[in-house]
């Protein structure tokens, strides 16, 4: 029984040491708010209605697995317009703006030998701004990025700081954090999908090519998807991040993915002379695979996703990590 109790106790400290305290704050009060959310649409009218803009909050963390390394943790605020009139004259087009922060750390967070460490530690501060355009069971999308990485992310600091005031418990040590540098990139993917079957349980099989070029990264990646479920059409479903309906859609995906990277800024560093104490060599092809939960109920979406992906650098592992994200259409 001792030995019982030990357990619940270690596994309970990790996992409150696993996450930034302001992020599950967030989501504990989103989720608490959930069955109100339910209430409120309980009264609404269930004609479909017309949605132009949405808010979304989205977290990735790996405390599923009780661990605290590689991709730690990433939150991200997003604003999505649909445009009644964009530059292809189409009602088919959004824009989309995020900003975010992203931790990474190795595998072993107390060490204060360089030597020891497998990656570097660093924090990613960036602003993203996206357009993308449906047609049938075709739709692109771009993206540009601008950033920082290094101290002036503020990554270091704030889980310096989460760990001291919150947990008051030993923090990562964060010896050896990457110099401070700009990223500029852009990212561009072309989605194809194919309906195997119908709704109320339809079956849509997608492909997903997509590159990315620029100072963080460089990389060309393939997605293959499965969709199960209700599922409204491309231009209007939650699984590409569309807008323009209210119709309820709840269903599951698989997928499975590869990239071969060119180069990855957040390993090598920026390229251009940099002096940080520790860079590693970026693993030249990624796997990926994942499963999501999607779920639209009138104006609110939630999505629950697990990743799975092989070493990103020569002498790591491979990682996973949870998805958790909740979006208020309006």
């Amino acid at each position: 029984m001792q030995a019982l109790n030990l357990f619940h106790r270690i596994s309970i400290h990790r996992f409150f040491n696993s996450a930034p305290f302001l992020s599950y704050y967030i989501f504990i009060f989103i989720f608490l708010s959930i069955p109100n959310n339910l209430r409120a649409q309980s009264n609404e009218t269930t004609e479909e209605q017309s949605i132009n803009h949405q808010l979304r909050i989205h977290h990735d963390n790996d405390f599923i697995t009780l661990t605290d390394r590689y991709y730690s943790s990433g939150l991200f605020l997003h604003y999505t317009h649909l445009l009644k009139k964009g530059f292809l004259n189409s009602n088919n087009e959004q824009l989309s703006f995020s900003i975010g922060q992203e931790i990474y750390t190795p595998s072993d967070t107390k060490t204060t030998e360089i030597s020891e460490q497998d990656r570097p530690y660093v924090g990613f501060l960036g602003l993203k701004a996206g357009w993308s355009f449906v047609k049938n069971k075709q739709g692109i999308k771009t993206d540009v990025l601008v950033g920082v990485a290094g101290k002036a992310s503020g990554a270091g600091g704030f889980q310096r700081w989460y760990h001291n005031a919150i947990v008051i418990s030993d923090p990562p040590v964060w010896v050896g954090e990457m110099d401070n540098s700009f990223h500029a990139n852009i990212y561009a993917s072309y989605r194809r999908e194919w309906q195997l079957a119908p709704n109320p349980f339809s079956i849509v099989l997608v492909a997903e090519p997509s590159m990315a070029f620029g100072t963080r990264d460089v990389y060309a990646h393939a997605d293959l998807i499965a969709y199960f479920g209700r599922r409204n059409p491309l231009a209007s479903s939650m699984g590409y991040n569309r807008l323009g309906s209210s119709k309820r859609e709840i269903f599951f995906s698989f997928r499975a993915g590869y990239r071969f990277v060119a180069r990855n800024g957040l390993l090598e560093g920026n390229g251009s002379n940099d002096t940080s104490v520790l860079l590693v060599a970026a693993e030249k092809e990624v796997i990926y695979a994942g499963f999501d939960v999607h779920h639209r109920f009138g104006k609110n979406e939630y999505w629950f996703g697990y990743r799975l992906q092989s070493a990103e650098a020569l002498n790591t592992e491979s990682h996973t990590y949870v998805i958790l994200s909740y979006a208020r259409n309006f």
